[in-house]
């Protein structure tokens, strides 16, 4: 059982805040996984199977298609109704033109057509921190006019006065608004009704959605929602051909290239060990994200982006049950040697900042001593992994003293 219990009073505003929107998110992302489950129409004969513990409801699969790309390890969907599928019902995967949504489409269009009055995600975070710093901005030139009103007083009539940081000449984030953008009135010409106005060229969606290989294989072999083509021959690849490339992707080149690929897997390779994180939070129903933008390897999302902001940070930590293999293996797994207390301090500071929990994951690697390499063929092997969990919270003296 995991040691992570969600919050119970979410971070925001309060019931009525943004109400029509989270309404509208309700509504686009009421499916938490690709499939669907339809129940029939209420009838005597499905009263009768709920008697017998039996039912009528029936699974819809998108069945969905994309392609593994070896080079950047990842599968790109590049469909827009699949891609949309897949976000929309799990959040699975990221443009690679955007920031997480793939809206690179939506944001062309809506620079076309509306002249950029209908914001998408991405144009909001980069309005809001254009403001952010403006306020900075604002605020360092206030502080700087009244040091120097200050050091004229004390020039011309000798008195000391202590520059205030605050007051009304000071603006604070509750009361500094951004300035109205004055734009120029152009004389509008005159319509020509000669000449017919040139249709513009119409719009190509060349965004895809890019699985890592966690969430595709998660896809593919949980849900079987997804089809997963080979980059060379565009045909689809069995489960088998599938558990090799994933594995094989992330290990060192050898030259010669080995006869047969399946002979170089290992206990520590790291799409196993990543996966069986990401497996095992996906299926306690977290939304599991990449975690870069904090230093960290994922975060877990309640319900998805965007609801609310990740609660816990998560960091992988390799164990070896016999620490013979990691002195023999070939891979030098990330983390799988003792840190410095500083990188911890590091880590844990920067995600208490942004009010993340840092958890930290320990993944018990399987000894080649105990288990034969002939069961790393299939996924059966992970039945051997464990999980452990450690939650990290900083020290603060001034809050925690008793």
């Amino acid at each position: 059982m995991s040691l992570i219990t969600p919050n119970s009073h979410p971070r925001g505003g309060g019931p009525h805040k943004g109400g029509a929107r989270r309404h509208e998110n309700n509504r686009i992302y009421a499916n938490p996984l690709p499939l669907l489950f339809v129940d029939p129409p209420p009838s005597r004969i499905g009263s009768v199977l709920g008697l017998l513990g039996l039912s009528l409801t029936r699974v819809e699969n998108p069945h969905c298609e994309g392609v593994f790309d070896p080079v950047t390890r990842s599968v790109w969907v590049s469909a827009p109704p699949h891609s949309l599928i897949l976000w929309r019902r799990g959040f699975f995967g990221k443009g690679d033109l955007s920031r997480s949504e793939p809206s690179w489409l939506a944001r062309q269009i809506n620079i076309r057509k509306s002249g950029g009055k209908q914001l998408t995600s991405e144009e909001i975070t980069a309005r809001r921190r254009a403001e952010r710093k403006q306020f900075k901005l604002d605020r360092a030139a206030a502080i700087a006019a009244v040091a120097e009103e200050a050091e004229t007083i004390f020039a011309t009539e000798g008195r000391v006065i202590q520059p205030a940081l605050s007051g009304p000449a000071i603006p604070s984030a509750a009361t500094w608004k951004p300035a109205p953008q004055i734009q120029m009135e152009e004389p509008v010409s005159p319509p020509e009704e000669d000449g017919p106005l040139e249709d513009e060229e119409p719009l190509v969606d060349v965004e895809h959605l890019q699985l890592t290989l966690q969430e595709a294989f998660f896809l593919l072999w949980n849900l079987d929602c997804l089809t997963i083509l080979d980059s060379q021959t565009m045909q689809p690849m069995t489960l088998k051909q599938i558990w090799i490339a994933f594995q094989t992707v992330d290990l060192p080149p050898k030259i010669p290239p080995p006869i047969n690929p399946s002979e170089q897997l290992q206990f520590d390779n790291p799409f196993l060990v990543n996966y069986v994180v990401y497996h095992h939070y996906r299926s306690l129903g977290w939304v599991v994200k990449g975690g870069i933008k904090f230093c960290v390897d994922y975060l877990l999302y309640k319900r998805g982006p965007v609801f609310t902001h990740a609660e816990f940070a998560l960091v992988v930590l390799p164990v070896y049950e016999d620490p013979e293999d990691q002195k023999s293996s070939s891979i030098d797994l990330q983390n799988s040697s003792p840190f410095a207390w500083s990188w911890l301090s590091t880590i844990n500071r920067v995600n208490s900042q942004v009010q993340k929990t840092l958890i930290l994951v320990y993944v018990t690697i399987p000894a080649k001593s105990r288990l034969s390499l002939d069961i790393l063929q299939s996924p059966a092997c992970f039945a051997h992994y464990s999980v452990r969990e450690v939650t990290l919270r900083r020290f603060i003296p001034a809050r925690m003293r008793d």
